[in-house]
C-alpha cells in the first residue's frame, strides 16, 4: 500500500467517481431466484445482514443495531415472517421476549446474496491494520452523517 499523501480535492474527485460505480455494481448483484418473489426492500437488507452474520437476536437487539424503534423492527419482522423469510420463537429464559432468526430454508440463499458483498469487504479490509479499518469505517460513517444534513 502506498504511503504517499492524497490531497483532499484529489480524494473527493476519486470518491465521487468511485461511489456511483460501487453502488451500481452492488445493485447488479443477482438476487437469488427463491428470494426474488419476496419483494425484499433495501430496509430488509440490514436486518437480514445482522441476523446472518450475528445470529438470532431479539427485536430490541435488532432495533438497537439498526438504530430504529422496536415497533419498526416488529413490523419488518412480522412482514418477513409472513413471507417465510424469518422465524420467531419465544425466549425460553423470558417468555415475553421474541427471538428472531432467518428461516433455515432461506439461509443459504440469503448467505449467497449478502455473502458476496461481505467477501468483497473482507478482501478490502483484511490487509489493513485494525486502526486503519477503524479509520475507514469512521470515515464512511462521517460521510453518511454529512449526507444526512
Amino acid at each position: 500500500m502506498s504511503t504517499d499523501g492524497l490531497s483532499v480535492d484529489d480524494g473527493i474527485r476519486t470518491l465521487l467517481l468511485l461511489m456511483p460505480r460501487m453502488v451500481g455494481r452492488a445493485k447488479r448483484l443477482k438476487v437469488p431466484e427463491e428470494l426474488q418473489q419476496l419483494s425484499l426492500a433495501p430496509r430488509h437488507l440490514s436486518l437480514l445482514a445482522y441476523l446472518l452474520f450475528d445470529g438470532s437476536m431479539t427485536v430490541n437487539e435488532l432495533a438497537a443495531r439498526l438504530e430504529v424503534a422496536p415497533a419498526t423492527v416488529s413490523l419488518m419482522v412480522g412482514e418477513l415472517s409472513r413471507k417465510g423469510v424469518l422465524e420467531r420463537r419465544e425466549d425460553d429464559a423470558d417468555r415475553r421476549r421474541t427471538i428472531v432468526s432467518i428461516a433455515d430454508r432461506h439461509q443459504d440463499a440469503i448467505n449467497e446474496w449478502l455473502g458476496y458483498g461481505a467477501k468483497a469487504w473482507r478482501q478490502a479490509l483484511e490487509p489493513l491494520t485494525p486502526g486503519q479499518r477503524r479509520m475507514f469505517v469512521d470515515t464512511l460513517l462521517a460521510y453518511e452523517r454529512a449526507l444526512s444534513g
